[in-house]
């Protein structure tokens, strides 16, 4: 240990000549700096390779196979770096330490290795998920955070078969929040390019069912859904009560009638499992026939089956192209369907949208005195907002609550995805962190396409009477 103590004195005396960085002396005193950071990593990563001074011999064994890799490496960086390697390196018998993982993290294991003397590491998109293990089982917590946020940053990669429901399944099994919940957040805000990809048919059952009882899900229809559930299904070939759950997750009441009838004469799948939704189907031709206020004196009809999705299909809202979003204030119109509901099929509510890229609340704007001189402000630039109202009251109205919701989409490894999703009532200053992340003055930037913001507007109507709190 002493002699290692020493080599790493030399490689920091080795690196202290160079260049003499002077501070100017008017806050520090006149305190010099010398910094050599990048030389010191060059020098740490020669004493890895080179193996001068290693007073450990790591013995990486995988279960089940003969490829043993040694590693040579130096007890104080490990302990330094790692709780769980200085715990080892104190109990350990000899100059050999005998490590068993699993032949993914094998293969990875020289970076990881690599990350304790130097603080990088490369890697590629099916590297991250051994070298999260391997962060996690020897506790170096920088290195789990930042392939945490990798991971995050990198969901829209494209990849032969997929891997965000990978990195999902992986995140819960670790316990990391922030991953899994990134993971799931993407899927179901992009599910109708999910659905189409490769990735689709991998899905467990168990993330398939979280999915289908989400009410955030964007895809263009619930048909859409339903088709792809059925690729799912001949796909994978679950038991029978799998099968039975997730059809009795889809939302039959968001179908039209003709479309209901289609999918009972012509789904193979719903002919043989029809019983299981039975009574779905029938509430769902009595939601489409009778007005939903009748329709709840006599049913309990609080439930998910009626509360819409995020469709972007036109009868549900419209996509906003709003070109150099940061010059003026912007509007436009669209109609949408009162209700899901065949007995408001054939009503439509006209609805105003404004955009403005630098509201500010009445608290922050310019004060005026006695004299009408202005008072300095308290704040400057303000912030973008949407505020979505109809353009006509009716009684119609009655008993239907409007939800807002407007998706803000932006490019991400080279592919436009949904990266936001805003639930509102009437304006997005309910929200109070709408675009907050979004750098709308930067023409590079990830939520501009050829200097336009992308959005698409969706309205969802929720029947008071029926549905009491759903979000």
């Amino acid at each position: 240990m002493e002699t290692l103590v020493c080599m790493l004195l030399l490689v920091l005396q080795a690196v202290a000549a160079g260049p003499l960085r002077v501070d100017d002396g008017q806050d520090s005193g006149g305190v010099d700096a010398i910094s050599h950071p990048l030389a010191l990593v060059q020098r740490l990563e020669a004493l890895l390779l080179q193996g001068n001074g290693s007073d450990v011999t790591l013995r990486v064994v995988t279960p089940d196979a003969d490829e043993v890799k040694l590693i040579p490496a130096h007890a104080l960086v490990l302990s330094l770096q790692s709780p769980v390697f200085e715990e080892l390196l104190l109990g350990r018998n000899g100059s050999t330490l005998t490590l068993g993982e699993n032949a993914d993290c094998t293969a990875v294991f020289d970076k990881f290795i690599r990350y304790l003397y130097c603080g990088d590491v490369l890697l590629r998109l099916n590297q991250a998920t051994p070298l999260h293990q391997l962060a996690s089982k020897y506790q170096v917590a920088a290195l789990r955070q930042g392939l945490t946020r990798y991971m995050t940053q990198n969901l829209a990669r494209d990849s032969p078969s997929g891997h965000v429901a990978g990195w999902y399944e992986y995140a819960v099994q670790a316990g990391d929040a922030v991953l899994s919940d990134s993971c799931l957040r993407y899927l179901a805000w992009n599910l109708s390019s999910v659905m189409q990809s490769a990735e689709w048919a991998g899905l467990s059952s168990q993330l398939l069912m979280l999915l289908l009882q989400r009410s955030d899900l964007v895809l263009h229809s619930e048909m859409e859904l339903f088709a792809a559930l059925e690729a799912w299904i001949a796909h994978n070939r679950p038991d029978g009560l799998t099968v039975e759950n997730t059809l009795r997750a889809v939302r039959y009441a968001m179908m039209p009638p003709r479309e209901l009838f289609r999918l009972q004469t012509q789904s193979a799948v719903l002919a043989r499992y029809q019983e299981s939704v039975r009574d779905l189907l029938y509430m769902s031709y009595q939601f489409h026939s009778a007005s939903p206020v009748h329709m709840a004196k006599f049913f309990d009809v609080n439930c998910s089956l009626f509360v819409p999705r995020n469709y972007l299909a036109p009868l549900w809202g419209s996509s906003w192209v709003i070109n150099n979003p940061t010059r003026d204030d912007r509007s436009t119109s669209f109609q949408t369907q009162l209700g899901p509901s065949g007995h408001d099929a054939a009503k439509r509510v006209t609805w105003n949208v404004l955009f403005s890229p630098r509201w500010l609340p009445l608290s922050m704007r310019p004060m005026y005195s006695e004299t009408g001189a202005m008072q300095p402000t308290r704040a400057e630039g303000g912030w973008p907002r949407i505020i979505i109202t109809p353009a006509t009251s009716s009684a119609d109205f009655a008993g239907v609550s409007f939800q807002k919701t407007v998706l803000v989409l932006a490019r991400q490894q080279g592919r436009l995805l949904v990266k936001h999703v805003y639930n509102f009532h009437q304006s997005t200053e309910e929200n109070g962190d709408f675009l907050a992340e979004a750098d709308l003055y930067r023409r590079s930037s990830d939520y501009l396409l050829d200097g336009s913001l992308l959005l698409h507007v969706v309205v969802k109507p929720l029947y008071q009477n029926l549905i009491a709190t759903k979000n």
